[in-house]
């Protein structure tokens, strides 16, 4: 039972208690839901080892059939047709002179380019008698099953795929006794190939795995599609009769080291439980991927030296990169499907990183300059009188927009997977210390204006409402205890802190997971930037006053997130290789003008841009013309003011006193002074009138105060200190 009420405050004993018991229950709900996997790791722990057991099942024929013992691995002939399809496409390489060109030796990095087209199925190779290589594709695609082509393409936009990215990553061959004199002349390569279809702004990626032929810079490979496994002991078949060998000797090594790292994997516990790739492929089609890096006019002395400085930089002074680029052919025989891939241009990956640590540094300077002009702001905004000039919506804004910020940049330092990866910490921890000040302030500039737009909660019949709280069993519906779920709902809507949190923590989850898809993030990007000032221009017109905000933080945010803005969809050589929207230019202006229209609020007036007929702001006057008191007493008092008590005296007025404090006067008064053409005294007793109706303030309540007192007041509390009714500025 309750302790007894004491000098009649209520009891919120229980209710507190309830309230603190439920939150805790709410929040262990959310960590459940978040971090439980259903079993996902013992389900990834079989997979591991039934992945490992394959492995050792793979070398183990492997290894027979190398010593030319009798195994369960054949090595598929290669294909007599491929080669005069390559060198049609320019993807065999040659030898060089070391004097005056040279290959680059290790292609880790990104490579995108332009993908071309063709179906070089029979029937549509049939048709197509101007294609000058079609006798060529025709051999290659004779003996192909058509049978099954149209369910192993899927659903996949073929035809309108015209953007191809790689991300490779190349790795010299486990030494051993037989492969030591092969490491500088032969390279594993593996990583991802991204076909893009810029209508559907959708990437369909294959795996690839491959090998890199360093005197030459061919590249031979297979890509799959996910869930697809690629078996790197096929890899010799593809390549020239002449490096068969030497491909098959570092493949032994090869699976042994991936038997190595999946069992360290297993027995630490590193395991990957990530679903992603359950989804259904968009393809079954099997590819074939050739290459050739395309010389430079470098020596191979010198390239050497540029390559060694790449990989471990020591600050000597080395030739100026020169462009990597290759061309390529994409084949799918399975699938009658064949990508060109020209105009490409590389990035090798200490290039790419080094281009990471220098945005990585850019972006935490300009969200140091956001967090700085806010606390300033802040500080300068902290009155419930200068928070109410401001809009809570521009302050819910901001740290929706930096939250999705810092999921952004902690994925990619995760995706980086380098040193680059540490730097972007930076200015992920710093759009998270914005967000979460950004938050608060909302959160009181919410609860010192709620007053404002209150109203009486709708009427809820008494059948709804038992429906979200039942009575139990033996209890009356009026003496039962609030269940969980009415509790929560009434705390939401009543406690302003755990509404601004809830909401910003759903708008996080939600748009984290929508955010992925471009069509959405666009959107996202244009709702966010063209209202970041809006909802300020907008409650600066409408109550009369202006915002408050200070010049740098106006101009200093909103160049801050323009850069960010910008960088991303104006640069054409940003770090995630995002193509430039022609759009953000004009998006890009009206941002700047909204802030450029605060700031003008300020100089000309909240309603300068509006024409008269809409310029009329409903501004509470306090100071309305109010008649004087009795002229016969001694003290001309209005009465007591409610905060300090004493009098509202109003100063002496000069001779030829006006009947009312906003100077007329009656029609013998202005007579006389007519005739007499004093008019310095006409303007001395306006300039008394308007001293005397300065020295009170009339509220909408009806409650009166000195000026001064009142002024005071509002810098504590924006509400009457008589009656508690929220007060506009003064």
């Amino acid at each position: 039972m309750d302790s007894p009420a004491r000098n009649g405050e209520p009891r919120y004993v229980h209710d507190r208690r309830t309230r603190f018991v439920s939150m805790i229950l709410f929040l262990g709900f959310l960590i459940y839901m978040f971090t439980n996997h259903n079993g996902d790791v013992f389900l990834a722990r079989h997979q591991y080892q039934e992945a490992l057991q394959s492995l050792n099942y793979q070398l183990s024929n492997y290894t027979l059939w190398l010593n030319g013992t009798a195994s369960n691995f054949t090595l598929p002939e290669t294909d007599p047709s491929l080669p005069p399809l390559m060198e049609t496409f320019h993807v065999k390489g040659s030898l060089l002179d070391p004097r005056i060109e040279s290959y680059y030796r290790n292609i880790t990095g990104f490579v995108h380019g332009d993908a071309q087209f063709t179906n070089i199925s029979l029937p549509s190779l049939a048709l197509n008698e101007t294609l000058p290589w079609r006798h060529l594709a025709q051999d290659v695609m004779t003996g192909a099953n058509t049978t099954n082509m149209t369910e192993k393409l899927g659903s996949w936009g073929w035809n309108t795929t015209t953007k191809v990215a790689l991300s490779v990553v190349e790795k010299k061959p486990a030494e051993s006794a037989v492969t030591k004199e092969l490491t500088s002349s032969i390279a594993l390569v593996h990583g991802r190939i991204e076909l893009t279809d810029p209508s559907e702004e959708d990437n369909l990626r294959l795996e690839f795995e491959g090998v890199h032929f360093v005197s030459n810079g061919s590249i031979y490979g297979f890509a799959e599609p996910p869930g697809r496994h690629i078996d790197i002991r096929l890899l010799p078949s593809l390549v020239p009769e002449g490096f068969i060998n030497q491909t098959a000797q570092v493949i032994e090594p090869e699976l042994q080291a991936r038997i190595d790292k999946l069992k360290k994997l297993i027995d630490d516990g590193v395991l990957d439980t990530d679903s992603s790739n359950d989804d259904a492929p968009r393809t079954a089609c099997p590819f074939i991927f050739y290459a050739q890096i395309q010389p430079t006019q470098v020596p191979e002395h010198l390239m050497r030296d540029l390559e060694d400085e790449l990989q471990n930089p020591t600050g000597i002074t080395t030739v100026s990169a020169p462009k990597l680029w290759l061309k390529g052919l994409l084949l799918s025989k399975e699938c009658g499907v064949l990508y060109e891939i020209t105009n490409t241009e590389g990035l090798r990956s200490r290039t790419f990183f080094r281009k990471v640590t220098t945005y990585a540094g850019t972006t935490a300077i300009a969200y140091l300059i956001m967090l700085i002009l806010f606390s300033r702001q802040a500080d300068q905004s902290s009155t419930p009188s200068g928070i109410s000039r401001v809009s809570c919506y521009a302050f819910e804004i901001q740290p929706l927009m930096d939250l999705i910020s810092f999921a952004g940049h902690i994925t990619f330092a995760i995706l980086s997977e380098g040193r680059s990866s540490f730097s972007l910490i930076a200015p992920a921890f710093l759009a998270l210390v914005v967000s979460i000040y950004e938050a608060q302030f909302a959160i009181l500039v919410h609860s010192i204006q709620r007053p404002e737009d209150y109203v009486r909660p709708p009427f809820i019949p008494a059948a709804v409402a038992a429906f979200f709280s039942p009575a139990p069993a033996g209890q009356t519906q009026n003496n039962r205890p609030a269940s969980f779920l009415a509790f929560f709902v009434n705390h939401v809507r009543t406690d302003t802190q755990t509404k601004i949190w809830l909401m910003s923590f759903i708008c996080w989850a939600v748009i984290v997971r929508v955010i992925l898809s471009p069509t959405l993030s666009k959107i996202f990007l244009v709702l966010t930037y063209s209202t970041i000032w809006m909802a300020q221009i907008w409650r600066s017109a409408s109550r009369g006053r202006s915002s408050g905000l200070s010049k740098e933080y106006i101009l200093g945010t909103t160049a801050c997130r323009l850069y960010l803005a910008l960088y991303f969809l104006g640069c054409p050589k940003n770090v995630l290789e995002v193509e430039t929207r022609s759009w953000i230019w004009p998006l890009a202006v009206f941002v700047v003008l909204q802030a450029t229209v605060v700031i003008l609020q300020d100089t000309f007036g909240p309603t300068f841009f509006l024409s008269q007929k809409y310029a009329n702001a409903k501004i509470h006057d306090y100071h309305p013309y109010i008649p004087l008191p009795d002229s016969e007493s001694p003290e001309k008092s209005l009465g007591d003011c409610a905060i300090c008590m004493d009098s509202i005296i109003i100063a002496a007025t000069p001779p030829k006193r006006p009947k009312y404090l906003d100077g007329r006067h009656s029609e013998s008064d202005s007579t006389e002074e007519s005739a007499s053409g004093s008019v310095f005294s006409f303007i001395r007793r306006g300039v008394g009138a308007n001293k005397a109706r300065k020295n009170y303030s009339l509220a909408p309540c009806s409650h009166l105060f000195h000026t001064e007192c009142l002024e005071r007041w509002l810098a504590i509390k924006n509400i009457c200190p008589q009656c508690r009714r929220p007060l506009p500025p003064l």
